[in-house]
């Protein structure tokens, strides 16, 4: 018998408001797609994307429905399907403000957030064109002297707390804990955020944390505001373990998004299967 409050999907939409930070998933994390429909159906609009460290058909299509104002990413892409359509033709018509960045900044930022700090150094970045164009990132001196580095250049990335964080997993057990496997930029998404909701494939009558291996596997409940079972929420994108992507169908997508008038074709079917 689960110990908290199933939510549905629209439920969890409904806390979603225009203008939120929100953050998004890799397509190897976990995708929430069948969130994304809802989302989508809603018309929220001014969204900032915050992708940990990319994002593929969940961002391009917010993008394409005009959900999205803003985006910090390392990349979107369709993967071998080429670029993501209404991304690229989002930014170089400039409809979208893209805070361009890497990985390992992107998850630094979330890092500092974590441990309570409102930076959070690091050293790869530094000299390149991402760092030169990102006005809210400095450089300092390192004031340690153990480097032994004089006037060694040392980057400070901003804390970063996300309002809103939304993914799909395989389970929920019975108190609300998530598997997430080996995914644990989801707790670090889940740690740097105000909310957490997660659709999962099923809830099952156990406790993660009655055992050493599943209980490294998951992440507590105490971080969970939210959760909705959702068969195969994760489709068209794969949910690792569980199922693949569909690639007939994102192949179809990535076909139809190449201009706006067939990405709004293919969205009137799409939100209603």
């Amino acid at each position: 018998m689960k110990s908290f409050e199933e939510f549905t999907v629209k439920e969890i939409v409904d806390q979603i408001e225009d203008g939120i930070l929100l953050g998004i998933p890799a397509d190897y994390s976990g995708v929430p797609m069948t969130f994304t429909k809802e989302l989508i159906n809603k018309g929220v609009k001014n969204l900032k994307l915050y992708c940990l460290p990319l994002t593929t058909i969940q961002g391009d299509m917010l993008i394409g429905s005009g959900c999205v104002s803003e985006i910090e990413t390392a990349a979107v892409t369709l993967g071998e399907f080429g670029l993501a359509p209404r991304f690229s033709q989002a930014v170089e018509n400039g409809k979208i403000l893209i805070k361009d960045s890497t990985c390992p900044a992107l998850h630094a930022q979330l890092q500092a957030t974590e441990k309570s700090v409102p930076f959070m150094p690091l050293r790869g970045v530094v000299g390149s064109d991402v760092q030169k164009n990102r006005k809210d990132w400095q450089i300092i001196s390192n004031p340690m002297k153990s480097s032994g580095v004089e006037n060694e250049p040392i980057l400070l990335l901003p804390a970063v707390q996300l309002d809103v964080l939304v993914f799909h997993a395989s389970y929920a057990d019975r108190n609300g804990n998530i598997q997430i496997g080996r995914r644990r930029e989801l707790a670090t998404l889940a740690h740097a955020s105000k909310k957490v909701f997660v659709t999962v494939e099923e809830i099952i009558d156990t406790d993660f944390f009655e055992n050493e291996l599943s209980a490294a596997t998951c992440l507590p409940a105490l971080y969970i505001d939210g959760i909705s079972v959702v068969k195969n929420g994760a489709w068209p994108c794969k949910l690792p373990g569980v199922y693949e992507s569909d690639n007939d169908e994102i192949k179809k997508y990535s076909i139809a998004a190449k201009t706006q008038p067939s990405f709004n074709e293919y969205m009137k079917q799409f939100l209603k299967s």
